[in-house]
């Protein structure tokens, strides 16, 4: 079964850093893991999903919410049908839960456009 496992997620100090992983597994990721525009989406308490950052198929094209830009950057490594969010500058206000999503689609900022979704990683920045 398709499959997307986040990990990283952790406590930090604010202006700290973290590095997010998503891995995909199953047969559609397998083979065609490459194709797929992949994102990441948070959650905090209380609010809806909103978008953070998105990749295309090759990594040659991202995309970032303002809210982020110039501190996280998105990769992916698709040999190993990894996708990966690195978080420097952290602040309160990203703490949230960090969801992985995979769209066979072009590049997608809205939650509504993923297809497949991971479970989530914690993120808690600290004052």
């Amino acid at each position: 079964q398709e499959q997307l496992v986040e990990s990283g997620g952790g406590l930090v100090q604010a202006g700290g850093s973290l590095r997010l992983s998503c891995v995909a597994s199953g047969r559609t990721f397998s083979s065609t893991f490459s194709i797929y525009t992949m994102g990441w989406l948070r959650q905090a308490p209380g609010k809806e999903r909103e978008f953070v950052a998105a990749i295309s198929w090759r990594g040659g094209r991202t995309y970032y919410a303002e809210s982020v830009k110039d501190r996280f950057t998105i990769s992916r490594d698709n040999a190993k049908n990894t996708v990966y969010l690195q978080m420097n500058s952290l602040k309160p206000e990203d703490t949230a839960v960090y969801y992985c999503a995979a769209a066979r689609s072009v590049v997608i900022t809205t939650a509504a456009g993923y297809d497949y979704w991971g479970q989530g990683t914690q993120v808690t920045v600290s004052s």
